[in-house]
């Protein structure tokens, strides 16, 4: 599967509409059978590693949860009585993955995807595998904001990726099988750390769980290089017929920018969507609940009486339920062709998950099932959410800044989620969940409101320029999603 995709990016700089598409007379379309046995070579290529790379950006994200359980605070914070520090080093991480974010991707448009995901992936896994030598509160907040640089070029870059490779109806249920991996690692991170609490080593089990999963993503992140496709006319894993059926799918949607070249103008066009700040609010809650479930799930959780090592074991089923409640929500909204509304009601089960917590405080039962809940709602929707704005921005740029833009804003929520639940809080933890109930119950209005707004845009566009024929090739070189024959997904 080696992708030698080494040579300079000569034609980056044009169309790729200029290179083959439907237009040109030489070109004949694609049978069903052949766009088919294509987009099961690019799920090979890509899914793969994309996913374990996720996996281990998301264990080495949220592994203090599991390192403080496993003596991390007494080792290094000096007890930590009151939580504060362990909430400043888990915050730490996201200063770094907020600034970041929109740079690092619109950066990332001027080299070979694959080297670029493959050096963000190296960089995290050292940052992470360093956190075991950390001696005191600096050194670990030093490790966590280079950690949360690196992982800002990952990230954020993938829906671009992906958006490279599949269409509309596609991409949906294939971020859907990305971003479950950080549901997976939930479950996955939870097994590691209860394995590593089992084990006899001369070292802190803390420090073992930084260098395991650490190394294992360096090694990871240097095998990405020689096995993820560059773009699709650049590439050498394709047969002439296969690049193609490849770039014209790449067109299908939108033309527009494309290759190792920044629209500038689409840049300040993200800069002034209202429905991406819109998003932002959505994340800002989403991420306000990610946060606090992974690094304080198995916090929660002991709080029902458990002991350390199985509140970590526990923390698995919620974490594996919510990947396969995700993947159904994203195969219904690639079926139908609309996510706000699955988005909405996935919201709604978050809330309820903290509501329950709020409201139950006798029955371990009640409150363990809230946990399915917080976790499936959470993860469903930020799956959905990524995969609705890597179509609806429109042109390559525009989703280069906008898709980070919304991140960032999302990612405050994670500091918050961070400072939410100190100790001297537990064992009910009020304040903490009643916020994240509240910021969900507004992210799953806003959702609502963007499926309107986009509804109403399409409908107005029909009246004004006619109902576009399936598969029509649109421009969106000069005015990206604002062009008249877009359509957006509701």
């Amino acid at each position: 599967m080696k992708d030698a995709d080494t040579r300079p990016q000569e034609d980056d700089k044009k169309s790729t509409s200029d290179l083959e598409s439907p237009s040109n007379s030489n070109f004949n379309a694609p049978t069903a059978a052949e766009e088919k046995k294509l987009v099961r070579k690019l799920d090979w290529y890509i899914l793969p590693i994309t996913c374990l790379l996720y996996l281990f950006a998301y264990l080495d994200r949220s592994n203090l949860g599991n390192a403080r359980l496993q003596g991390l605070p007494e080792d290094v914070l000096n007890g930590d009585p009151t939580g504060s520090y362990f909430d400043w080093v888990n915050s730490s991480f996201f200063f770094s993955y907020i600034i970041f974010q929109i740079p690092a991707t619109i950066t990332s448009k001027l080299f070979p995807p694959q080297r670029w995901l493959s050096a963000a992936a190296v960089g995290w896994g050292m940052a992470s595998t360093l956190m075991a030598t950390a001696k005191n509160f600096g050194g670990l907040v030093t490790a966590r904001v280079f950690l949360g640089l690196f992982e800002a070029c990952f990230g954020p870059g993938i829906p671009l990726y992906y958006s490279l490779f599949y269409t509309k109806e596609e991409l949906g249920l294939r971020l859907a099988y990305w971003f479950g991996f950080a549901a997976v690692a939930g479950a996955f991170g939870g097994l590691i750390a209860f394995g590593i609490q089992q084990s006899t080593v001369n070292i802190a089990h803390w420090q073992l769980l930084f260098i395991i999963e650490g190394v294992a993503t360096v090694l990871i992140g240097i095998l990405s290089v020689f096995i993820l496709p560059n773009r699709p006319e650049a590439t050498k894993i394709f047969t002439p017929r296969e690049r193609a059926i490849a770039i014209s799918r790449m067109n299908k949607d939108a033309t527009g920018d494309v290759g190792a070249t920044v629209n500038k103008a689409h840049i300040w066009l993200a800069f002034r969507d209202w429905r991406i700040y819109t998003a932002g609010v959505i994340y800002f809650g989403l991420n306000s609940a990610l946060a606090s479930i992974s690094a304080f799930l198995p916090t929660i959780i002991k709080t029902f009486g458990y002991t350390n090592a199985l509140a970590q074991l526990l923390t698995v089923p919620p974490y594996a339920v919510a990947a396969v409640v995700m993947t159904m929500f994203a195969y219904a909204t690639d079926r139908m062709q609309t996510r706000g509304l699955f988005m909405s009601v996935a919201c709604l089960i978050v809330a309820l998950g903290y509501l329950l917590l709020l409201t139950v405080h006798d029955n371990n039962s009640v409150r363990y099932f809230a946990t399915f809940c917080i976790t499936s709602g959470t993860y469903t929707t930020i799956g959905i959410i990524i995969a609705w704005f890597a179509h609806n921005l429109g042109s390559e740029t525009k989703k280069a800044t906008g898709i980070p833009m919304f991140m960032a804003i999302g990612q405050c929520g994670s500091i918050l989620g961070s400072h939410l639940f100190p100790k001297t809080d537990g064992p009910k933890y009020i304040r903490g969940f009643a916020v994240i109930c509240a910021l969900e119950l507004l992210a799953a209005l806003c959702c609502f409101i963007l499926h309107v707004s986009y509804r109403i845009s399409n409908k107005r566009r029909d009246a004004l320029y006619g109902v576009p024929k399936p598969d029509t090739r649109v421009d969106t070189s000069v005015l990206a999603d604002q062009a008249p024959e877009f359509r957006y997904m509701s």
